[in-house]
Parts: C-alpha cells; structure tokens; sequence
C-alpha cells in the first residue's frame, strides 16, 4: 500500500461547481422517534453503494464503527438507481435516514438550498478534517456558509480495457485522437464493437461522460462549468463542435450501447464483445477479483492540445438530514468515517480502485491505482461529473437529450434547442 497525499490538482475538483453555487432495494428506516439531538437508537446510514464489493466494504466499516464502541450504524443498502431518483424523497420524508451516501459541490448546495441538509460544522473541528485540504474544505461548503458534507474517497473515469484482449487482438493504446479512431477501425476490423457505452436500463446518465470528455476536451474545462450552471446555451456553436466531433466516433459504438445498463456493458467489455469503454473506477466493484489485474486504462484522447489538460475525479462521501433526531450520534459516525481508519477499511473492502480523501489514508497501492494516482496529477483542471457540476434535476433532461441524440445524430439542432428549453426550466425552479 502507498501513502501519498492526493495530489494538489486533484484537491482543486468541484472548485468550479463550488465556486458558481457552490443490489438490494430498500426503504427509508425511521431515523428517530425523538426530537432530541441525541435521540436513541442507532444511526441509519442510507447507501447507494450497491454493487457487490462495494456493499460488503460498507458492511465492514459499518461492524467496524460498532465495535470502536461510541455508537452503532444501521445501513440500509438501496439498488444505486432506485437511491438516485428516491433522493429527495428521502430527504424530504417526515422519518428520513440521518446519514446517506451522496456527492458534495452543487449537488449537495441545491439541498443545503432547501434546508435538507445538516450543518456539519462542528464535524469539520474534528482533528481529521481539520487536516483536509482547503480545496475539499471549500467543495463541501454551502453558500450559507455551513459545512454541508465530509468526503472520504474519490476516482476517476477514463477508457478502459481488458489487457489480455488488446493483447489477442494485436492493438494498443492511442495516444492522440486520430490514433483513437484507428484502433477503432481495427477493432471493427475483426468483429469487436469497438466502443461499450452502457446507457440502457437505469443508467442512461453514463452517456454523460461522453459530452463531459468532448467538452473538456474541445472548449475546455472552465466554459464547460459554466455551460453547466446555465452561463451559456447548450445550442451555443460551441456545443455544436462537441456533437460534431462525436459524430466522428458515433460509428464504431455498440448498438445495444442505449439497451443495456453498465453493468452489462462492463460484462460485455470482460468477456471481448467489446474493446473499451468511458467509465469510472465504480464499475471495478462489479468485477470479479481475478480479473482485475487484468484491467487498464487510458486518457481520453486529446482533441486539442492548446485546451489545458483536464479529467473527471468525482468526490464521494456523506451529508446528513437536516430533520435528524441525533445529530450527536450523526456527528460521532461522521467523525468516524472521516478517519485514515476508515477509508483504508472500505478501500480494502472494497474493488480497491478508489483513492482516499484522508491525508494519511492509504490507497490499494496496485498497478492500476498507481496508474491513475498519476493519471489525476497530470491533469491541470479538474471536474466532478455532468449532474455533479449541475444538479441532480438537470440529469435525466441531459438523458434525453444524449440518448436521442445517439439514436437521431442528424437531429442534433433540434435536440439541442429542446435541451435547452428543458434546462431553463430547471434553473428558472
């Protein structure tokens, strides 16, 4: 295992979201019968971590809390779709969970906005976070001014593949956009659906990444920002360049890439059905042990180089409900999982492929992590994801307007006329 600080660029991700405004199923567990700060009970923590080994490494820190002694943690454990879309009603509910897994940056402010979400300021005076970096400090602040979450890990996306497949099939990995597109045609070439997408079923915000990377990459990470908390049009000329350069690529996409979920997409890429795939780190929690050795990964090829280098590196962690009642209990779990302790628990609980936000955690330390510790230091800026750098309520608008767009790419004008028609709405709410 290393131990390494992440880096200083990584530590300036959602900076941009921040700065503008900032597989189980399962229902809502009654968080408390008191109106008290230190209700009885334990603390019910709400996770969408849903997948395999993400699951049981929750389960790990959750028997973990427990047996440190100062309370306990009852997780419920929801399918990650079911959580996505079930969001505000949980935090809305007249017995919501005191605890839930979520995102920091704008996501959390447009809650923190409503007074959905607890001020964890006095969690942020603990001796852990006191050490985070001002960056996370200020990405888990709201406009109010209040501490609104506590990070503990974050990855990153980029085009993965299986090592032992490029091996078979003779290929290896681009190094400039139009190298991409001919280890496409020769994928193609020998039967390969060159490219996985996984924007079917429950995860259609997984195209997200596709107009994130094109964006970035061709008007840079500061425009897109700004795109993305409604400071331009997204039938602005410049978005046009972003569909027309994914037309280029749209070609060698597998058709069933708007039929299947990721999950089966990332099977597909296992299995050689596919070459590779945009995704992040996530989706190795659904990969059996045995073959992780086997994954890699490369950047998103550079479409312009004068555009400064940037990658997305979510953050993840936890905020709490504002109608708790034991927020003493809620403060002592969050303490807790702010620790260097607890991040290597989930990290080794866990596919290993995340990167801790505790100065002093250490990561998984495996070719892969190392690969994209690096990865993430190289990058000038960083960005979080579409509904990460928007909102939750721009996502499934965002959906409809990618998944048409793949299906229909000569509509594109009036697809993005209507994106943006929807997104007014959702900022003018």
């Amino acid at each position: 295992m290393t131990n390494q600080h992440p880096s200083r660029r990584l530590l300036l991700a959602g900076l941009g979201a921040a700065g503008t405004t900032g597989l189980l199923s399962g229902c809502v567990t009654a968080s408390s019968s008191g109106k008290g700060s230190s209700g009885g009970g334990s603390v019910t923590l709400q996770s969408n971590l849903s997948a395999p080994q993400a699951k049981a490494a929750m389960e790990d820190l959750a028997a973990a809390y427990a047996k440190q002694g100062s309370g306990r943690a009852s997780l419920n454990t929801v399918a990650a779709e079911t959580f996505r879309t079930q969001l505000p009603t949980y935090l809305t509910s007249a017995n919501p969970p005191d605890v839930l897994t979520w995102y920091p940056g704008s996501v959390a402010e447009a809650y923190a906005k409503k007074n959905l979400l607890l001020d964890l300021s006095d969690v942020w005076a603990s001796p852990d976070l006191k050490r985070y970096s001002k960056a996370l400090n200020k990405l888990c602040t709201a406009a109010s001014g209040k501490k609104v979450f506590v990070p503990t890990t974050y990855y990153w996306w980029g085009m993965f593949y299986r090592k032992s497949n490029f091996a078979k099939w003779g290929v290896s990995e681009p190094k400039s956009w139009d190298d991409f597109l001919d280890l496409c045609d020769k994928l193609k070439a020998k039967g390969v659906a060159p490219i996985g997408l996984g924007a079917g079923g429950n995860t259609t915000w997984v195209a997200s990444a596709w107009f994130d990377y094109l964006n970035i990459r061709i008007n840079g990470a500061p425009y897109h920002r700004e795109l993305l908390a409604g400071k331009h049009r997204f039938d602005d000329p410049e978005v046009h360049k972003v569909f027309d350069r994914w037309q280029e690529v749209l070609p060698y996409f597998d058709p069933n890439g708007t039929a299947v979920a990721f999950q089966d997409a990332s099977t597909a890429l296992l299995n050689g059905r596919s070459g590779m795939m945009l995704i992040g780190t996530f989706f190795a929690d659904a990969v059996p042990k045995n073959a992780l050795d086997d994954i890699d990964f490369f950047r998103f090829p550079v479409i312009d180089p004068k555009v400064p280098l940037a990658e997305e590196a979510p953050t993840d962690g936890y905020f709490a409900s504002a109608r708790t009642g034991r927020r003493d209990k809620v403060f002592d779990l969050l303490r807790y999982l702010a620790t260097a302790e607890a991040q290597e628990i989930y990290i080794k609980g866990s596919s290993g492929t995340a990167l801790p936000c505790h100065p002093d955690a250490k990561d998984s330390g495996t070719p892969l992590v190392k690969k994209g510790r690096k990865h993430i230091e190289e990058a000038a800026e960083i960005t979080q994801f579409f509904n990460r750098d928007s909102s939750d309520a721009l996502q499934p608008a965002t959906d409809t307007a990618l998944t048409k767009f793949i299906a229909k790419p000569k509509s594109v004008g009036s697809i993005l006329t209507t994106w943006q028609r929807d997104a007014e709405k959702i900022w003018r709410a």
